[in-house]
């Protein structure tokens, strides 16, 4: 009895203990289920509510499965084809979970697959391999426009040119010149009821000046003019032809600035000319290269001329202090110019003073002036030129001369006493630099 006993009672516990235990799980699993459905419910609400503002950003790098800008990836299993997800069963038991809610939702996902794997459709890895899931979205083209440039161009900023500097020195030195050829014909015949004599003549000049001016009270000026003019007449069975006008003259000025238009200055005038003179039928020689030689050295005070609104201009020397050089080359010629006979040089020392003065009354009528005079208080000379010039176009002119002389070191003239006068009328060519 004893036996039979236990032998039932084995039987029974073995037929109704696992059955109780059967019960037992399935009442925890029904409890499971319960609090997933209630879990699944929830976020499936939560999801309604976030679904309007849902916009898919990128792709999780570990897990590949889409994230949602306010949701966080692991919630996307709940809601994406049941599939079995192995790295949610892999981070199960991983420490490193990131909030306890985090690890809430693998855990339910993992009791999920252990009591109703029956329904797991595929795992992500099959489909994954299959090419049936895409692990990467193309973000939508988008252009981003900048509202500013839009209403208004941004400004253009100009190109920087970067210069290197360049230091010259400064050039205190001026140029210019003056350059004129000029022909005269004149024609009558033998019976011509006022006579006269048929001629030929012609007149070349060429005027240099170099003046420097630091711009610091400094002026240096020098000018040199060369002048020669030729004519020949039938009455002269002498000679061929004879000089109308021959000139050799150089002028320095060396000044110091005093004022605005004073200068204290030292000026020096050498002159003589190119070949003999001759007189008509006459063989003697009245004048050749250096017969004679003029050198004036003066120390005075230079006063500058502008005025006219700038059409008058030039400078007047006035000097007190004033050395005469002359030098004869030729003995014969020495009374003739004031020497002694049988004297090449003469020394004298007295005042001076020169005006060269420009006058443009138009743009091509001009009258230069030159007016020299030097004492001893014995004896005096003074010249006087005046050049009128017509300008007709930029090469082509037309040069009234007029020279009155005075000079008392030399003898007197019957009929014009000490003055002598030369003039000309000349037209021709002119150019200016």
């Amino acid at each position: 009895m004893n036996l039979r006993f236990y032998i039932i009672a084995s039987i029974l516990f073995i037929i109704c203990v696992p059955t109780l235990y059967a019960q037992q799980n399935l009442k925890r699993s029904e409890t499971n289920n319960d609090s997933i459905s209630l879990l699944i419910i929830d976020k499936v609400n939560l999801y309604d509510r976030k679904i309007d503002t849902l916009k898919l950003k990128c792709f999780s790098p570990k897990k590949r499965i889409p994230k949602y800008e306010g949701l966080s990836p692991e919630l996307f299993a709940y809601f994406s084809p049941f599939i079995f997800h192995e790295s949610d069963i892999s981070d199960s038991f991983s420490l490193n979970a990131k909030s306890a809610s985090d690890k809430f939702d693998r855990a339910n996902l993992f009791n999920l697959y252990i009591n109703h794997f029956d329904v797991v459709s595929a795992t992500a890895k099959r489909l994954l391999d299959e090419n049936k899931i895409k692990t990467s979205y193309e973000e939508p083209a988008s252009q981003q426009v900048d509202m500013a440039e839009t209403m208004s161009p941004a400004p253009i900023e100009p190109d920087i040119i970067v210069y290197s500097p360049v230091v010259s020195k400064p050039n205190f030195w001026k140029y210019s010149g003056e350059f004129y050829l000029q022909f005269l014909q004149n024609y009558i015949s033998g019976n011509w009821y006022k006579g006269g004599e048929s001629n030929y003549s012609a007149l070349g000049s060429i005027t240099f000046e170099a003046n420097y001016n630091n711009k610091q009270k400094v002026k240096w000026d020098n000018k040199l003019e060369l002048k020669i003019g030729f004519i020949t007449s039938k009455s002269d069975s002498l000679h061929s032809f004879k000089t109308s006008e021959d000139l050799i003259r150089y002028t320095s000025k060396l000044g110091l600035q005093a004022s605005k238009k004073w200068y204290y200055t030292l000026q020096m005038v050498a002159n003589t000319q190119f070949y003999k003179g001759y007189k008509s039928n006459d063989a003697t020689v009245y004048s050749d290269f250096i017969s004679p030689l003029n050198v004036n050295v003066s120390l005075g005070m230079d006063y500058s001329v502008e005025a006219l609104n700038k059409r008058l201009t030039g400078n007047i020397h006035l000097a007190p202090i004033a050395y005469n050089f002359r030098y004869v080359r030729l003995l014969p010629l020495a009374v003739r110019y004031g020497l002694k006979e049988g004297r090449h040089v003469l020394h004298d020392i007295g005042s001076q003073f020169t005006a060269e003065l420009t006058w443009k009354f138009s743009d091509n009528v001009m009258w230069k002036s030159r007016l020299y005079g030097f004492t001893t208080f014995k004896k005096a000379e003074l010249e006087w030129e005046n050049t009128f010039s017509l300008k007709f176009n930029r090469f082509i002119s037309s040069n009234i001369f007029i020279y009155p002389r005075f000079d008392d070191g030399i003898s007197r003239d019957e009929h014009h006493g000490y003055w002598q006068l030369k003039e000309f009328v000349s037209v021709g060519l002119n150019y200016s630099f």
